[in-house]
């Protein structure tokens, strides 16, 4: 029996979780070298391996690799989809796994992104070395769309550096070609230049062309807040994993930052007036902020438009671009009902951010109460049709209406 039953609902956020060797797998031999693994200590730990120092990564992942095969951990994947995170997911890691992942959860399709390698792309991106900036993205694309060719339900995602403007241009047409289903580019400001410069309209234009979106995600924007804010003397308090890698309560609010700043920028500067028919989504960074930042930007709006000439040009409101090209995930922990009810209900999509333990294990049913006594066409926009809308054809026809395209 499925997590999810009798409702066609697409996932807007899902992952892989990358193993050591990912990345260098799918690099050019000239960087490879170059490529370290990222860190794996609490994950290892949450699947039994106590090896702290990591010292032998490859061993550490033989050993889960026979433990998803075993015919015990394969019996109880049904009862555990949503229980079992991480590594210990199923599916998570394997390629071959996913698809029973996707059986068992009961979503039509996922938009798949990486787990480890968000804030380091945004590193190299901005380190001033571009070729080994551009060598990593185009690595993680190939490593992408290698885990998701396994079902046409798996929407791969893949990076455009945007640090330089005829290196943004080609790697995004090499993604298109390859057949990714969304670019992903960060959603802070690329190193000496906003993210609306004329020199990227080659990107948003590619995209627009394809009919597939642009989305940003939560990790590609460096540190959210200075690091001094920790500095308060008392103990550090444990992540969602038990240990101190990921954002807890201080540096969560700054998530919505880098968003709205990006998307206020590319509105004001036009880039969604010059591109009328791209897509933009917002995936992992929340959704409560909707309804004051939308507000701001009209406000914005009023002020400056008398003065400024790119306000004047815009043929439609702040809000009426956000309605119609900008698509948000919130978390499960929001309100999903009282932002609907403040910004409609052509903004939000569901997601299960599968297999992260941030999404937790029930967020279907968190969602369905948030939504209360929402009309049957806000549930159906929020669980499937708002998503079908941002993807475009990045997501084939069959799956966009539940059904897998035959000889998959």
């Amino acid at each position: 029996m499925p997590y999810i039953e009798g409702r066609l609902v697409h996932d807007a956020d899902a992952h892989i979780m990358e193993p050591p060797s990912w990345l260098r797998d799918h690099a050019d031999p000239v960087i490879r070298d170059r490529i370290s693994p990222p860190g794996y200590v609490n994950e290892l730990r949450q699947m039994g391996d106590n090896d702290s120092q990591l010292a032998n990564l490859e061993a550490a992942f033989t050993r889960i690799v026979e433990r998803h095969r075993s015919a015990e951990y394969r019996a109880g994947e049904d009862a555990e989809i949503m229980n079992r995170k991480n590594f210990a997911a199923t599916g998570s890691f394997l390629a071959e796994d996913r698809p029973r992942a996707i059986d068992c959860m009961g979503v039509s399709s996922q938009l798949v992104f990486n787990t480890f390698h968000n804030r380091r792309l945004h590193d190299w991106e901005h380190s001033g070395d571009l070729d080994l900036a551009y060598g990593v993205a185009r690595a993680h694309n190939r490593g992408m769309q290698a885990f998701c060719a396994v079902d046409p339900r798996l929407l791969p995602t893949a990076y455009v550096p945007l640090a330089d403007f005829e290196r943004a241009g080609k790697i995004a047409g090499e993604a298109l070609q390859e057949g990714a289903s969304a670019l992903l580019v960060a959603s802070g400001c690329p190193a000496g230049h906003s993210p609306s410069h004329v020199g990227l309209d080659p990107v948003w234009a590619q995209a627009e062309e394809a009919g597939i979106p642009i989305v940003f995600h939560v990790g590609g924007t460096g540190d959210l807040i200075d690091p001094a804010y920790f500095e308060n003397g008392l103990p550090i308090p444990p992540d969602f994993h038990g240990g101190e890698e990921n954002f807890r309560s201080v540096d969560y609010m700054g998530i919505p930052g880098p968003p709205m700043q990006t998307l206020a920028t590319l509105i004001f500067d036009g880039v969604l007036e010059r591109f009328p028919e791209l897509r933009i989504g917002v995936i992992e960074q929340g959704g409560i902020w909707l309804p004051s930042w939308v507000r701001q930007m009209e406000s914005a709006f009023e002020a400056f438009r008398r003065h400024e000439d790119r306000l004047q040009k815009l043929s439609l409101k702040p809000t009426e671009y956000v309605e119609r090209q900008i698509r948000v995930t919130p978390y499960p922990t929001e309100d999903v009902g009282w932002i609907t009810d403040q910004v409609g209900p052509e903004i939000c999509m569901f997601s299960t951010d599968f297999p992260h333990v941030e999404g937790g294990r029930r967020p279907y049913e968190r969602f369905e109460r948030s939504l209360g006594s929402a009309p049957a066409e806000t549930r159906q926009r929020f669980y499937a049709d708002n998503f079908v809308d941002l993807m475009g054809r990045g997501m084939p026809a069959d799956v966009a209406v539940g059904r897998q395209p035959m000889g998959s």
